[in-house]
């Protein structure tokens, strides 16, 4: 009887420690919901130079998705665990590998689907279930069983669909991102970076389904035929305004994760928390981050200011150009389109904006059409943020013996003109 009450305790120990191991977005902090969020006006500094908030995160990003531009880093090129945020990553490529059509298809939960231990969906063997609905079941209750049903069924098993999603994120250019798992438990081999994960956020956003799933606040979905209420971890989303997404996270050796984007009168960004201690700092560090960019940077019409400068630079030079052997000097030049017109700057930054244009003049005949002239470089306290080619979009071909020939007979009736006709 001692032996069994001892066999008893210790497999009860063990059961609590393995859920804690394992456990992705389940909530051991009681908080209530006014805790978790903080009034951020006494963190954020609206002068020209701003000083960044402090935050307990040990890694975090914020980065302009028209711009490309980071407007705040700690760590973010560091590796880490990414714990539930690797579902975007799943989603995209489960999204990706589907049709419309495609995913109303009926999925049969496996036994191994059905054992992920974590934050669930709460599906059993031989559970049916579509792939939508396993979408919004892996997106807004971040059911880590969902995320292996929807590895099995796109990529035959779990380690098939790693594979796909190893190579969409080298098709995004990532170099320290690292998948084994589609739902995030704690894995060695298994990472990202603040950085990528906002390249790897950015892309899925794009795609109008995934919007759709991580800007859902509440769904009802059918499981064999029955309905069940799924609600999204994400704290922020119709909470702070102009949230629309998009991922939480959490397992012991990731700590608390989140990733969300807002987007305000068109300035479009996404913040990265990841490595917080609590629910409560990931919610404050993130809010901070996001009221100190909003603050303090505004969208600067960067394309305005460069078509004006180019213009008034052309109006200057337009007769500085000699093509050596030419039939004409006349050089139509053209500069490279901006991929965005505008960029989120500070107060500061816009005063210490400046253009500078480099260019040569002269130049040996044929002059190629598209042929590289010069560079308008932009520079923010004197760092190079931008450089657009200059180019020439008409061709100038070399001059032939008849040219040569009527050239020099017009300079000969101009001479003998000065001649005849002069006073």
């Amino acid at each position: 009887m001692k032996k069994f009450k001892t066999l008893t305790i210790f497999f009860t120990i063990l059961f609590i420690l393995s859920n804690q191991l394992f456990a992705d977005d389940i909530d051991y902090e009681e908080y209530g919901n006014s805790s978790l969020f903080v009034e951020t006006s006494s963190d954020i500094n609206e002068k020209d130079e701003p000083n960044a908030p402090n935050i307990n995160s040990r890694a975090a990003m914020v980065y302009d998705r028209s711009s490309g531009m980071v407007l705040f880093g700690k760590n973010e090129n560091e590796q880490r665990k990414m714990a539930s945020t690797t579902k975007i990553m799943t989603c995209i490529v489960v999204l990706e590998s589907s049709t419309l059509e495609s995913l109303n298809t009926i999925v049969t939960v496996s036994s191994k689907s059905a054992g992920t231990g974590g934050s669930r969906l709460g599906l059993h063997t031989n559970d049916k279930v579509s792939v939508m609905n396993l979408l919004y079941g892996l997106m807004l209750c971040s059911g880590n069983d969902a995320a292996i049903a929807l590895a099995e069924h796109v990529g035959g098993s779990v380690e098939g669909f790693a594979e796909l999603m190893n190579k969409k994120a080298s098709d995004l250019g990532l170099t320290s991102t690292h998948f084994v798992t589609p739902h995030g438990l704690d894995n060695d081999e298994h990472y990202t970076t603040a950085y990528e994960l906002a390249i790897i956020t950015n892309y899925a956003l794009k795609n109008e389904t995934f919007r759709t799933i991580v800007g859902t606040k509440s769904k009802t979905i059918a499981i064999n035929n029955s309905s069940k209420t799924l609600t999204n971890t994400n704290e922020l989303l119709r909470y702070l305004n102009g949230v629309y997404g998009v991922k939480t996270g959490f397992t012991n050796g990731a700590n608390r994760c989140l990733v969300t984007a807002i987007n305000r009168n068109g300035f479009d960004i996404i913040c990265i928390v990841l490595g917080a201690d609590t629910k409560k700092d990931r919610t404050q560090d993130s809010i901070k981050l996001i009221e100190y960019v909003f603050n303090n940077f505004s969208l600067f019409n960067l394309k305005e200011k460069i078509t004006s400068e180019f213009e008034n630079w052309k109006l200057c030079n337009y007769n500085s150009f000699e093509i050596s052997k030419g039939i004409s000097n006349n050089v139509e030049l053209c500069l490279e389109n901006l991929k965005y017109d505008f960029l989120p700057l500070t107060s500061n930054q816009i005063q210490n904006l400046n253009i500078y244009i480099y260019c040569d003049y002269k130049f040996n005949a044929p002059l190629e059409e598209n042929h590289i002239l010069g560079y308008l470089n932009v520079y923010i306290d004197n760092q190079n943020i931008l450089t657009l080619n200059i180019y020439n979009s008409n061709f100038i071909d070399k001059k032939n013996s008849t040219d040569f020939f009527i050239e020099l007979l017009k300079k000969y009736i101009y001479y003998l003109e000065s001649i005849f006709f002069c006073d």
